[in-house]
């Protein structure tokens, strides 16, 4: 057997243990949430039509509760979760509570008094418990699937907070909430039905069967505790796609808030845009009325002066080079003004090479790679390269970086470009360093911009903007500028 299969049997072995325990988390999460989310109401059901006193003890069953809270704990930080000690925190009030009324059989422990004063806490325990339970569930989907699930709660105006949340009654006024009450109800069911299934085939087995050859149950227990790990590696990838399909359905953004927040966007883009196109067109005005109009004013006034001493030539010369050296510099001006509209070299030879070309314009080295196998749509590739100069430019007035990396590519849908520099790091959008500017160009096209600059560099910044490329006009490079 060669060494690569006994590596790719590993590999899936080790893929399979990690759902296994992915599995077990969501399993666990679901049954702690929907035992929180009950506590209130059994505890309350327990003081009005549960005996008064108790009748011994429930039994064992009731410790199998015991370690859910701390279960959930541990696995979400086998897990990289955050928020650990206040998941374990808002489950373990409930817990306990169904572990008492279980223990002291069926009886409202502490009393019915006490038993209905509590019963309402636990209830408001067990709502941050379900957003708690609903925040997590987005967390494990989109850092396992690597497509984040967006949030949907609504956005309190004004300082958000707890209180402000409250007092507002916009937190319970919120369909998400509700949608988390559900998923909390809806998943737990569905592990305790199928642990019910799994538990009772045996029994349903043996009871059909009571004349044939049939194990003991104890027997057949016995071996489901040592089949069990293997059903769990097993099962664990199709319970885990099918987890976050239904998270993705159920706890992520309604169709109609979706539909609202693009409305939203579109409509914050599009100001956005109209400021950013009204900002540029005055920045033109300016700059041919500073600059290449006052020229050929000037240009003009030489002529005139010119054409009143045409029959001097020792005076008419000097007029002459001075209007050519004006008509120059103002050749000059308009085509930097040019250049700033759309470079002639981004329109000629597409993105890349437009890049790559303001790359050598820099005064540090820059490493440039990728490259794209056809053109991006106009108005994509004049936001992105922009973006690009925008980045370059802050570089080299900020960063005090010794070299900068390129690299600009194209996968699922996306256009992707990564600038990274060697400098000091601690960029950031709010800061007015340009880059705040860079988001609102590329937000018109659905486009992000993500920045990752901790203190003491290094700084890397991606860009994706979601387009398709057209015919294969390959433009790709790669090399040090």
């Amino acid at each position: 057997m060669s060494m690569d299969v006994v590596r790719g049997f590993a590999d899936r072995v080790g893929r399979a243990c990690v759902d296994g325990v992915r599995a077990c988390y969501v399993a666990t999460l679901a049954v702690t949430g929907l035992v929180a989310l009950l506590a209130g109401p059994v505890l309350a059901a327990a003081a009005l039509i549960g005996p008064e006193d108790s009748h011994g003890p429930g039994g064992p069953m009731g410790l199998l509760l015991a370690p859910l809270p701390v279960a959930v704990w541990a696995l979400s930080w086998a897990t990289g979760g955050g928020g650990r000690a206040a998941g374990a925190a808002l489950f373990a009030p409930g817990v306990l509570a169904v572990m008492a009324t279980h223990f002291y059989g069926g009886a409202a422990p502490g009393g019915r008094a006490v038993s209905l004063w509590l019963a309402p806490a636990l209830l408001v325990l067990a709502l941050f418990g379900t957003r708690w339970t609903a925040t997590e569930t987005r967390r494990l989907v989109g850092h396992w699937s690597g497509r984040p699930v967006p949030v949907p709660y609504r956005r309190v105006s004004g300082t958000p907070g707890l209180g402000r949340r409250l007092r507002s009654g916009g937190w319970l006024a919120d369909p998400a909430t509700w949608r988390d009450v559900a998923w909390a109800l809806l998943s737990g069911f569905a592990v305790v039905l199928t642990a019910l299934a799994v538990l009772l085939t045996p029994v349903g087995f043996q009871v059909l069967g009571r004349n044939g050859p049939f194990l003991p149950l104890g027997i057949v227990y016995v071996l489901g505790l040592w089949v069990f790990p293997l059903a769990t590696l097993w099962a664990g990838p199709p319970v885990l796609r099918l987890h976050a399909r239904a998270a993705r359905a159920l706890l992520g953004p309604s169709r109609r808030a979706e539909l609202a927040r693009q409305v939203s966007h579109l409509a914050r883009t599009r100001a956005d845009t109209i400021d950013a196109g009204a900002a540029e067109l005055r920045r033109i005005e300016r700059d041919l009325h500073d600059g290449a109009q006052a020229r050929l004013v000037a240009l003009g006034m030489l002529l005139t002066v010119a054409e009143q001493v045409k029959h001097d030539p020792n005076a008419l010369g000097p007029l002459l080079a001075e209007a050519r050296t004006s008509s120059v510099k103002a050749l000059s001006e308009l085509r930097d003004l040019v250049r700033g509209i759309h470079p002639p070299v981004l329109a000629d030879r597409g993105l890349a090479d437009a890049v790559q070309a303001t790359a050598l314009d820099l005064p540090l080295p820059v490493t440039f790679a990728g490259g794209l196998s056809g053109r991006a749509p106009a108005p994509v590739e004049s936001a992105a390269y922009f973006a690009v100069s925008e980045l370059l430019a802050n570089v080299v007035k900020h960063a005090g970086a010794s070299h900068v990396w390129i690299e600009i590519g194209h996968s699922d849908g996306l256009l992707r470009i990564s600038v990274t520099d060697d400098g000091r790091g601690g960029a950031d959008p709010s800061r007015g360093t340009g880059l705040s500017g860079t988001e609102r160009r590329l937000a018109a096209f659905d486009g992000v911009l993500a920045i990752s600059s901790p203190s003491g560099g290094p700084t890397i910044v991606n860009l994706e903007i979601p387009c398709a490329l057209s015919s294969p006009k390959t433009s790709s490079s790669s090399g040090t500028a």
